[in-house]
């Protein structure tokens, strides 16, 4: 700890004087536009025709920042932004001068850009610099939004429920846009200043402009943003959202059909200006996608990105130092069960979430405060006597408590300080877990250099055992600006540091050090857009030793990115890791095994997507130069894409996977000591391993409200080892003395593995924020020992196992507070109008929205 301590005073001087030393600032110049009220709210039909659009003040003279900087675009191009307000949103009329013939606009899914001219508009209430809220309207009518920032980037998980419209025109095309108040966080304000921003891009050149310049050499883009000036007393609305759900399904297994019908409930309610509560009652994740499951032959657990809307959106604060993986909750028991030789046990594959609450948000000082907590149930698992018959249940995961508290203060318009705790608190004598972390992210004044620090601590109570505390430090320094860029870091993590509770650490026990140098280019040069080269190198150690711990390896390597004026993208790669390697993972006993002189290198080349026929390539080859080793792999990726029309889109890809000659480990055997004592020891073997996926996914748009998608994936791994098997020695070094092959080692090491997934899916937005989805979806898997099969007749032998067909279907509904009150006053004011009013006005009263 001494030592990291030295480094952080060390590092923090470094840092100041490189600070005051520069002389580099971020401009002061800022453009404002005054917005008008309007006593009338615009129809939003993409029509400009309304009054209020005829005197309100006009945003132009966008300025590029991509691939050139500081262009601005001929005037028969131009962009013209106006804006409007009144008391319930916040009113945009964008007229973006174009040829229509040359825009670009595909139909895809919300939050998905795909080959598309977009327009955007960026609000930050607190003019912060930090925490924007950005709306994206594309040519072909669909929407994108996410909430940004300079620690988390773009977060396009986040779902808000606002209006737009798009016109073609002879000219170009028109964006009109709503934005109700419920969908930006901002205090009671009487004459505020607000942060703002458009953007527009043209796909075609992927080139794009803001209204207020962008320098993208240094600092984050929110420094850059121009002013809103103009609004008066307004004042934040009621912010509750009730988005009621009902699923029905229907699953059938191996000749056995189940049906279901479920009920809940998610819900969104601003408790303060700035606080908003987000929880899912019942929660129903039927119709999160599945994972894209592999074989798994590495010491290390087999993760998946997270699928569940609810664990996806607004989770920014709960991200602060890595301790929060959601996957943890509601994931396979914990529990582990101790069976007699003639029991099997059914153990559920996931743990059914309760519910789960989070609150989360942000003052005008920059303070940020988040609440997370989900509870799930009881799960107990069935065990069979297989003599008898005789069946009795075991809880494998008790009822069970997270929780997270963050506190995040943000300063400067750039950096920030975080505390953060996570605990998992098990019912019974089952273990439970806290963890905390104080997190700092760091720039100086002029964003030229940057600091990342991090201090954390875990403590695992087992119930039935000691305590166990332990420790981990990631230290980061880096020059943030310019062509020319470079970083230190450094990662600590002691034997018993573990998260994996909430979190997610695949293993500890690492003191790291490592340096990276990069540079690149911000505006095209010759024949190229941009390119950027970087290097790098890693020294690892283990943390268990003395005051750099022992040494386990080092690598070194470099890469090189461009992509040309013609929007082609390539790149090539290579690693070092010269000498002896040192890995204590694998034996799964914490014995070094030994390798040496690894290197890999590959390439790859991605066509323009703007062409209807695209093609990603990529190629990765692997060698051993250790004597006595016959090491050589590699992994070829080909995905040709065509887009059949602006609706249809398909994408197919091919993987293949080839080593032979890899050693690992591959299975374990008990040996009995001359003490009588049993030992449990790792057998090793080389192998040839052959992997082969095919995958398409396919979506065709009617309309930005309706959407047919295919999603195919077949996964075909094969592992073949040689008869003679090794025993790992103390040194680190292999032996075939010990006379074990694959035939006295019990079951073969073998593998043959297979997956096949189809997801058909149907949605239907019929009403702002309200969808009905169908989805049918089917599985099979075959897991065995017959790795001499070839393609085909591996793919009969999956056919021959059973398959899983499920059917679903899911309708949610988007009901707005304030559309209920003005329901009321409606009826309160006029008794007569409301007589007048037919069914579809009153749908569209009701949810406060109409559909663009």
């Amino acid at each position: 700890m001494n030592l990291r301590s030295a480094l952080l005073v060390m590092s923090i001087c470094i840092f100041n004087h490189v600070s005051a030393q520069d002389d580099i600032v971020i401009p002061e110049d800022k453009k404002s536009l005054n917005i008008s009220r309007t006593d009338k709210a615009p129809k939003i039909d993409g029509v400009l025709n309304e009054a209020i659009w005829e005197n309100a003040e006009i945003a132009t003279n966008f300025i590029s920042f991509r691939p050139e900087i500081g262009e601005k675009r001929a005037y028969e191009e131009r962009t013209e932004v106006k804006l409007a307000y009144d008391d319930q949103a916040i009113y945009v009329a964008a007229y973006l001068y174009d040829d229509p013939t040359k825009m670009m606009t595909q139909l895809v899914n919300r939050d998905n850009f795909g080959q598309t001219d977009f327009f955007a508009v960026v609000f930050n209430p607190n003019n912060d610099a930090q925490n924007d809220t950005q709306f994206f309207v594309f040519s072909s009518g669909q929407q994108a939004d996410a909430i940004a920032n300079p620690t988390i980037g773009e977060d396009f998980s986040w779902n808000a429920v606002w209006q737009s419209a798009v016109q073609i025109v002879d000219d170009g095309w028109i964006v009109e846009i709503k934005i109700p108040y419920r969908t930006l966080r901002f205090t009671d304000q009487q004459d505020p200043t607000w942060g703002l921003q458009f953007h527009r891009q043209f796909r075609r050149e992927r080139a794009q402009y803001t209204w207020n310049p962008i320098d993208p050499t240094k600092g984050n883009i929110g420094l850059y943003h121009g002013e809103l000036t103009g609004l008066k007393n307004i004042k934040p609305p009621v912010r509750l959202n009730l988005y009621p759900f009902s699923t029905g399904i229907v699953n059938s297994f191996d000749g056995d059909t189940e049906t279901d019908l479920t009920f809940g409930m998610d819900v969104k309610y601003g408790i303060t200006d700035n606080f908003t509560l987000d929880a899912t009652l019942v929660p129903d994740f039927s119709q999160a996608g599945f994972d894209n499951v592999v074989l798994n032959l590495g010491p290390f657990e087999q993760t998946f990105s997270e699928q569940r809307q609810f664990f996806t959106e607004g989770v920014e604060l709960f991200s602060k130092g890595n301790l929060f993986f959601s996957r943890r909750v509601g994931n396979r028991p914990s529990g582990t069960l101790d069976l007699d030789d003639n029991e099997e046990a059914n153990v559920p594959n996931e743990v059914k979430v309760l519910n789960a609450v989070k609150v989360s948000g942000r003052t005008k000082k920059g303070l940020g405060v988040g609440i997370f907590n989900a509870i799930t149930e009881t799960t107990e698992a069935t065990i069979t006597n297989t003599d008898t018959g005789e069946k009795r249940r075991e809880v494998v995961e008790p009822f069970t408590n997270y929780n997270i508290l963050v506190v995040d203060q943000q300063f400067n318009g750039n950096s920030s300080i975080s505390l953060i705790n996570t605990n998992v608190l098990r019912e019974g004598e089952f273990r439970d877990a806290n963890a905390t972390a104080l997190v700092a992210n760091i720039q100086n004044k002029r964003n030229t250099y940057v600091i990342n620090a991090e201090a954390k601590m875990s403590n695992v109570n087992y119930q039935v055992a000691d305590n166990e505390t332990g420790y981990s430090s990631f230290f980061y320094i880096g020059k943030s600006h310019g062509n020319l860029r470079y970083s230190f870091d450094h990662r600590f993590a002691d034997t018993k540091y573990n998260i994996n509770d909430l979190g997610l650490i695949f293993r500890n026990n690492f003191n790291n050090f490592g340096a990276d140098v990069w540079y690149q280019i911000f505006e095209p040069k010759g024949n190229l857009n941009s390119y950027r080269i970087n290097a790098w190198v890693n020294y690892r150690n283990l943390a268990e030793r003395g005051a750099l711990g022992t040494f386990t390896g080092i690598n070194f390597g470099g890469r090189y990115f461009a992509q040309t004026k013609n929007l082609n993208g390539y790149g090539f790669r290579f690693n070092i890791e010269p000498g002896k390697q040192y890995d204590y993972f694998e034996s799964r006993d914490g014995r070094p095994f030994i390798f040496e002189d690894i290197v890999s290198g590959g390439g790859f080349y991605s066509s323009n997507y703007n062409n209807k026929f695209a093609i990603d390539v990529e190629l990765n080859l692997f060698k051993i130069l250790e004597d006595g080793r016959d090491l050589f792999g590699y992994n070829f990726e080909f995905r040709p894409r065509f887009r059949f029309s602006d609706k249809l889109l398909a994408v197919y890809g091919l993987d293949l996977n080839m080593s032979n000659g890899s050693r690992g480990y591959a299975t374990n055997v008990d040996v009995q000591g001359p003490d009588d004592a049993v030992d449990n020891i790792p057998i090793f073997g080389e192998r040839n391993r052959l992997r082969l996926t095919n995958s398409l996914s396919a979506n065709y748009s009617f309309n930005p409200f309706n959407t047919l998608a295919l999603t195919f994936r077949h996964y075909w791994d094969t592992v073949d080892y040689d008869r003679e098997l090794f025993t790992l020695l103390d040194n680190g070094r292999l032996t075939t003395d010990s006379g074990y092959t694959i035939n006295n080692v019990g079951d073969s090491p073998n593998i043959n593995f297979s997956t096949w997934n189809i997801d058909l899916s149907y949605s239907w937005q019929f009403a702002p924020g309200s969808f009905l989805t169908a989805l049918y979806r089917n599985q099979l898997f075959n897991f065995d020992e017959r790795s001499e099969d070839n393609y085909s007749e591996s793919l009969n032998t999956l056919f021959d196992q059973p398959i899983q067909h499920t059917l679903s279907l899911r309708l949610q509904y988007f009901i707005d507070f304030n559309g209920i009150k003005n329901v009321f006053k409606k009826r309160n004011s006029s008794q007569s109008q409301l007589g007048n009013m037919n069914s579809e006005r009153d749908f569209n009263i009701f949810t406060n929205n109409t559909l663009p």
